[in-house]
């Protein structure tokens, strides 16, 4: 048994679990924004709560985005303060490849996940999952609503995730079928557990200090700066 902890906060409603595969032994799902003080401490709880040890882990699972800012940094620092003295291999996928298993779709529907990313914009993926395997049609992309219908080579035939809310009449129009919004169309952890099993799926990483997550867009201050100095950030 290769046990597993799972991690995803790149959106507003945080989670971890801890299981193996499509066996779940532990999940909790944390309150709105409060990743940043909650996290390690839900980790602790859901390892009690499954009578695991950190020591027993043979891999963590992370929502790499893209997604938000603050929550991918925290999700991303407080791992890697557990593996800093470990050799626990970390496995990463898409934050809305997550979103659109945990919607829980029959297989071989085309699904989209979809994030506000403010302005008028969306996060959206496009995925289909069988038994064994998980197809991407659209890769994370961040796109105008406007631009939904013909953003994707594959229709989706529903739309999942906390951006639909929003623009629920143009998600309706773009699938024909009617949003599914958090909870039922929120991400969990326990899905990151089953996409680490699935071909197409989670992929395993190197040094997660070297690993920069999809944040999606730059952060604010990063924008301002740009456009202060017209020019790039440097690196570092």
């Amino acid at each position: 048994m290769s046990l597993c902890l799972a991690v995803d906060a790149a959106t507003g409603v945080a989670s971890v679990a801890v299981g193996d595969g499509d066996a779940l032994m532990a999940e909790i799902n944390l309150g709105h924004r409060r990743a940043s003080g909650t996290l390690m401490p839900a980790i602790e709880q859901c390892l009690g709560l499954a009578d695991v040890a950190i020591d027993d882990l043979g891999a963590i699972a992370l929502s790499d985005g893209p997604g938000s800012f603050t929550g991918l940094r925290i999700a991303f620092a407080t791992v890697q303060g557990i593996v800093a003295q470990r050799e626990i291999p970390v496995w990463v996928a898409p934050s809305l490849m997550v979103c659109a298993l945990s919607a829980g779709q029959p297989h071989g529907t085309p699904v989209a996940a979809v994030y506000d990313a403010l302005r008028h914009e969306v996060f959206v993926g496009v995925y289909e999952f069988s038994p064994s395997a998980v197809t991407t049609h659209l890769a994370p992309s961040r796109v105008s609503v406007d631009e939904l219908d013909g953003c994707s080579p594959v229709k989706p035939v529903h739309a999942v995730g906390g951006g639909v809310v929003i623009y629920a009449a143009a998600m309706l129009a773009w699938t024909g079928n009617n949003p599914v919004g958090p909870l039922s169309g929120g991400p969990r952890a326990s899905s990151l557990l089953r996409l680490k099993g699935l071909r197409g799926g989670a992929r395993s990483i190197g040094s997660l200090a070297e690993f920069e997550p999809n944040y999606g867009r730059h952060a604010e201050a990063q924008v301002r700066w740009e456009q202060e100095h017209g020019r790039p950030l440097p690196e570092g």
